[in-house]
């Protein structure tokens, strides 16, 4: 026995020392098998074992265990159940919504997000999460293509609601501001009304019809159409997202800070279905602050926390203190850290668990870095290629098209060569698309990729696989970037420029910037003839039409815009030249808030932008 041992002790030592990742890659490969076998029975259980009834069995189960808290509010798994009892019963009486039915939520982030949430799944309806920064054309567009009947809306986002009420009302859509009263023609109050409602519970048959293939979710994501498209969140794909905290290695002592907006799929599906699959408790923040961050999580005794690129940079850049290394967090899960970043944010806050991640929204394939490589996103796994077939795939940026051999098939690209991942659409791994886009959901599938017949998920992504057979993402194809943590469409962007009265054509692109995650948004812009740049007017028009994220930081003014034999805008040149007035001999603008204009970017404050001193 005690030779067993040692030679035990020593095959672990050889296999650590001669593969440091062995170990890792086993924890990975029982997570799957974890994970794989619930996923199997629930997709195929009659009937449709929901979130909610997995959210219902932890109340029964721990009903006083915090759920979340907020500020210095707490709430129980029980008290939750009972609220959002409350608010279905009173949508169920005051809008008649039936199973099947849409609802749009425009909401920041509070408990009461979640609770409707769970109200709309008691009673088996969809909820379309809009993105609270949107205005007039894009809310009106992101609405419709839910084919919501009804809209709930915070009370501070009424103002946002009242420019869009009449084509609303055109519509005949319920519209609910969560006050207790309201004084608006085509608005109802619905706090009133969820107060003289019972909180007994809800009947399971309302929800009887569901399956694993009905609409969960609507979440908006960027495209290369221009308006955001709603991605299409099935009940079997929200589960496959909650798994992902036990995929990650969180338990149900875990306590998960959330400072993510709700309607992204980061903070609505890993964070907060994630802490209902554990049964764990969460932190909510209204929105993220870099100076209260450790704060809250000595506050609230937090152990994982979620996180974009933007936030980690942010936090590094914070004062050091003598406490940044005194909390109880073991873990961060999120995506788009630098590797620099990631190196300091370690040094500074101590040996967190990094667990940088990728997957898109309506996507049907994903990455976890378990091996805590710094810059992966996760490591080849032959089970979770299995599980869900994925390749990279040989791709000509110039012509933004895969390569293809002579027989016609795609070709995988070497490692260590940058190539287009692809992901297979199969019944374990399906791609359910976009809300009334079938043109833009075809567009994102490949056919006879390595065999006739075979279809692929197009993720328009860009990846690389090093020898050790860690994956990093390299950048994004088309006609999306990526700014302070969201994906903005070049094509929206130009269009609302193309509104100003001096404007004729726009062209939008990213730009690389020194110490930023992703891309800052500039355009190259054609003025209309006998018309003047009206800079201020511009600034105006962007602080209106566009939420913060999606301004263009950067103008350049051109006699003429490049474009290809098919009219589509040239961006590959303009990129490369990015905002150098030293070398562009264009006129160039920059967005200045503290003057609230575009003023001239001289090369004093360029020089400013790529120290970090001049506020983007």
């Amino acid at each position: 026995m005690f030779w067993f041992i040692i030679s035990a002790v020593l095959l672990l030592f050889t296999l650590r020392y001669r593969y440091p990742y062995f170990i890792k890659d086993l924890q990975s490969i029982y997570r799957i098998f974890l994970i794989g076998y619930p996923i199997s029975k629930i997709r195929n259980s009659k009937p449709f074992y929901t979130l909610v009834d997995r959210f219902l069995a932890h109340v029964h189960k721990h009903p006083d265990k915090v759920f979340i808290r907020f500020g210095d509010e707490t709430h129980s798994y029980e008290e939750t159940d009972k609220r959002s009892n409350r608010i279905a019963r009173s949508l169920l009486t005051h809008a008649d919504l039936h199973e099947g039915d849409t609802v749009a939520l425009l909401m920041g982030n509070e408990p009461m997000y979640m609770w409707i949430w769970l109200a709309l799944m008691k009673i088996g309806c969809t909820a379309a999460l809009l993105n609270y920064n949107i205005r007039s054309k894009s809310l009106l567009h992101c609405f419709s293509c839910s084919g919501a009947k009804v809209l709930i809306a915070s009370a501070e986002l009424q103002d946002a609601v009242e420019e869009v009420l009449p084509i609303l009302r055109e519509k005949e859509v319920t519209v609910y501001i969560l006050t207790d009263s309201v004084n608006c023609d085509g608005i109802q109050s619905l706090n009133d009304k969820i107060n003289r409602a019972s909180d007994e519970p809800i009947p399971a048959d309302l929800r009887a019809n569901i399956t694993s293939r009905s609409i969960a979710l609507y979440i908006y994501t960027s495209g290369t159409t221009g308006l955001p498209k709603a991605g299409l969140i099935t009940h079997q794909r929200l589960w496959g997202i909650a798994y992902f905290q036990l995929l990650c290695g969180t338990t149900s002592e875990d306590v998960v800070y959330i400072n993510l907006p709700l309607y992204h799929s980061a903070a609505f599906g890993i964070g907060f279905t994630g802490c209902i699959e554990r049964g764990s408790t969460m932190v909510l923040k209204r929105k993220f602050s870099s100076s209260q961050f450790w704060d809250d999580c000595r506050k609230y005794n937090i152990t994982v926390i979620q996180y974009i690129g933007e936030t980690m940079r942010y936090l590094c850049n914070t004062p050091k203190r003598c406490s940044d290394q005194v909390h109880n967090v073991r873990m961060a899960i999120g995506n788009g850290m630098r590797a620099d970043v990631w190196r300091i944010f370690l040094s500074r806050f101590g040996q967190i668990d990094i667990k940088e991640f990728y997957g898109a929204t309506e996507g049907n394939i994903g990455f976890v870095n378990n091996g805590g490589k710094i810059g992966s996103v996760g490591r080849v796994n032959v089970v979770h290629k299995k599980v869900s077939p994925y390749n990279m795939i040989k791709f000509d940026q110039e012509r933004e098209e895969p390569v293809r051999n002579a027989d016609g098939f795609c070709m995988e690209a070497a490692k260590g060569e940058t190539g287009l991942l692809v992901s297979r659409i199969t019944l374990r791994t399906p791609f359910a698309g976009y809300a009334g886009d079938q043109k833009q959901t075809e567009k994102k599938k490949l056919f006879d990729v390595f065999e006739k017949g075979d279809v692929y998920y197009n993720s328009g992504d860009l990846f690389r696989i090093d020898p050790d057979n860690f994956i990093y993402f390299q950048d994004r194809v088309g006609d999306t970037f990526r700014w302070k943590g969201e994906n903005v469409s070049t094509n929206e962007v130009a269009d609302i420029l193309s509104m100003v009265t001096c404007i004729d054509q726009a062209n939008v692109y990213g730009v690389t910037v020194p110490g930023h995650e992703g891309r800052t948004g500039m355009a190259a812009i054609k003025l209309k003839e006998d018309q003047q740049f009206d800079s201020e007017g511009l600034f105006c028009h962007v602080i209106t039409y566009l939420p913060s994220y999606a301004r263009p930081r950067f103008i350049r003014i051109k006699n003429d815009l490049d474009v290809t034999g098919t009219y589509k805008h040239i961006k590959v040149k303009l990129v490369e030249e990015s905002f150098d007035p030293a070398l562009i001999k264009d006129p160039l603008f920059i967005l200045d808030e503290t003057v609230k204009n575009y003023t001239p970017l001289t090369q004093e404050i360029y020089e400013s932008v790529m120290q970090g001193d001049f506020r983007l």
